[in-house]
């Protein structure tokens, strides 16, 4: 992870060849808008306590709206720091993956419920070029 919070650093990370840019927490949506510009950002709209244990539910669609493209990522706040992980955590993996799947889904249905008029939210369909994929090694 490193976060930028500067339009000078997100230019020379652009420069760098990064296809995001991974914004601080705690930054409000018009520094992100002027942090980044126009580049995709990502942006957690609840991370874990390790990284702030911020949560910006409420902020998705002026978030969206100001920032797009972005990407809004979920961790979960209030739970416990699951790495190193292993075989004698699997449970608790899988449910806490579980869960970030149901908190992911709060994203899109907040964006529907808030659509006015003909303003239509999107998401891309997985496997879009030119956007970024994680890679498990």
């Amino acid at each position: 992870m490193l976060p930028v919070a500067n339009p000078a650093s997100a230019r020379v990370i652009a420069g760098l060849g990064a296809s995001t840019i991974k914004l601080p927490t705690d930054l409000t949506v018009r520094d992100r808008r002027d942090t980044c510009g126009r580049r995709c950002s990502d942006v957690y709209v609840e991370c874990p306590d390790n990284l702030g244990g911020f949560t910006r539910y409420q902020q998705i669609p002026e978030l969206v709206r100001v920032a797009a493209p972005v990407y809004l990522q979920f961790g979960l706040r209030g739970t416990n720091d699951p790495y190193p992980a292993g075989s004698h955590v699997t449970a608790t993996m899988v449910a806490l993956a579980r869960e970030r799947v149901r908190r992911a889904r709060l994203g899109p249905d907040l964006l529907q419920r808030t659509a006015r008029g003909d303003r239509i939210w999107r998401t891309s369909r997985p496997g879009v070029a030119g956007l970024a994929v994680p890679v498990m090694l």
